[in-house]
């Protein structure tokens, strides 16, 4: 099971460097065996709406969710403590901790081309202290 980071998503949905990569993966993984967090959703639909593509949103909410079997998750207010404690642990922004919490949670493996997960061993942090 897999978590796709927003930038695994937006990379596709804008076309960008990458884009064949991700499409390749897409093609290859089933849906059901993809999330993506509510974080990640609102990320990428700020992002599209601010470039004027509110109808690439609507095909990519069809696309994933409706007609695609693609999970969403949601962290809990209670997980903000264990954020705060990987964001400092491994000097990652929010979005980023929010990413690591949410693959640790649900035991994903995290999809991401941000550099920041390069040397992460997500069992070097655990839930509570």
């Amino acid at each position: 099971m897999y978590l796709l980071d927003t930038n695994v998503w937006l990379e596709r949905l804008l076309n960008q460097e990458r884009s064949a990569e991700v499409e390749k993966f897409l093609a290859k993984v089933s849906s059901e065996k993809i999330n993506m967090t509510d974080f990640s959703f609102h990320s990428i639909s700020i992002t599209l709406l601010r470039l004027k593509k509110g109808a690439d949103l609507l095909k990519f909410i069809q696309d994933t969710f409706i007609d695609g079997s693609v999970g969403l998750i949601h962290l809990c207010p209670e997980d903000t403590e264990w954020i705060i404690r990987v964001q400092e642990q491994f000097d990652l922004d929010y979005d980023d901790a929010y990413q690591y919490v949410a693959a640790e949670k649900l035991n994903l493996e995290l999809v991401s081309f941000d550099t920041d997960f390069n040397n992460l061993q997500r069992q070097e942090i655990s839930r509570r202290n």
